[in-house]
């Protein structure tokens, strides 16, 4: 795989989410996951101490065991928009505790703290990064506006990546100005959710039956069916069976796109997909090895409108 920067850190095309450690797979389930993952050269773990209730730090901690100096952790804190100093090293002296680790390579604040001002949050993070504790920093769930106040803190340490929804059914970044300021600020762009919580993947089909163990079909897809958020509706179907068709004319899966289709995005550092099982690390490994050409992109906007 390749890898790309993330201020001074070098992370593979594709991460493991550990969204699922502690929620929808135990400790032995999350130890073959990482294990598959490094045996697949992936070197980028992503992680947050809501994961699991912490749970997912820890499954990741044991697993990478004495592995931990090959790989990049990051992990977040503040989701519940607490970006206070003192909830900041109180956060991350909890985290280093779980994941059983001296230090965070990346590290992220969860969403924006509108009750903070970001030069507080930079200043704690930045006195991390000089206690040898974290790495380098990032954030999620931030605009372009935001990106760009926190770029202009006089701060020693500045956000090195931004972890915000992308996908080829949720393009936002590409028109809501982030990715351009990301290219702007020198900024890594960290996709999550790339399958659309699966609708990518391919196992969903127009007219077809949802499968019953699958994560839309099971318990967990009622909360996708509020208003506004259903996922399974006809205008999302028919627009998977024209990228699936599209897909395999060229030789690939609509799951191969998916990956394809982020990565030719110059900023975008990592992709990040969750995975139960080994055999979808596996698959996600192989979809970064498809180099989408401009016209292809061009192509593919073309089907999405």
């Amino acid at each position: 795989m390749d890898t790309h920067p993330i201020g001074s850190l070098g992370v593979t095309s594709i991460g493991i989410g550990c969204n699922n450690f502690g929620w929808h797979i135990d400790d032995a389930a999350a130890h073959r996951v990482v294990d598959a993952a490094l045996d697949e050269g992936v070197n980028h773990f992503d992680t947050a101490d809501l994961y699991g209730e912490g749970e997912s730090e820890r499954f990741l901690g044991r697993a990478l065991g004495t592995r931990r100096k090959e790989v990049v952790i990051a992990s977040k804190f503040g989701l519940g928009t607490n970006a206070r100093p003192d909830n900041v090293f109180a956060c991350a002296e909890a985290s280093l505790g779980r994941l059983g680790t001296d230090y965070i390579d990346l590290y992220y604040l969860h969403r924006p703290d509108p009750e903070t001002p970001i030069a507080d949050t930079l200043g704690a993070l930045s006195r991390l990064v000089e206690q040898g504790k974290v790495r380098e920093i990032g954030c999620s769930g931030f605009s372009a506006a935001q990106l760009r106040e926190a770029a202009a803190v006089d701060s020693p340490a500045h956000f090195a990546a931004v972890q915000n929804e992308f996908s080829l059914l949720s393009r936002e970044p590409t028109s809501n100005g982030v990715l351009q300021a990301c290219g702007e600020l020198g900024i890594a762009f960290i996709p999550y959710f790339p399958l659309k919580s699966g609708l990518l993947t391919g196992k969903y089909r127009l007219n077809g039956a949802v499968p019953s163990d699958s994560r839309l079909g099971g318990k967990e897809g009622s909360r996708f069916e509020g208003s506004g958020n259903k996922l399974l509706t006809t205008d999302n179907l028919t627009t998977v069976e024209q990228l699936i068709a599209w897909s395999e004319a060229k030789g690939h899966t609509v799951l191969d796109l998916a990956f394809a289709y982020l990565l030719a995005h110059k900023t975008v550092g990592s992709v990040i997909a969750g995975a139960t099982k080994p055999s979808q690390v596996a698959g996600n490994v192989r979809a970064s090895e498809w180099r989408l050409t401009e016209a292809e992109v061009v192509a593919v906007e073309g089907l999405l409108g």
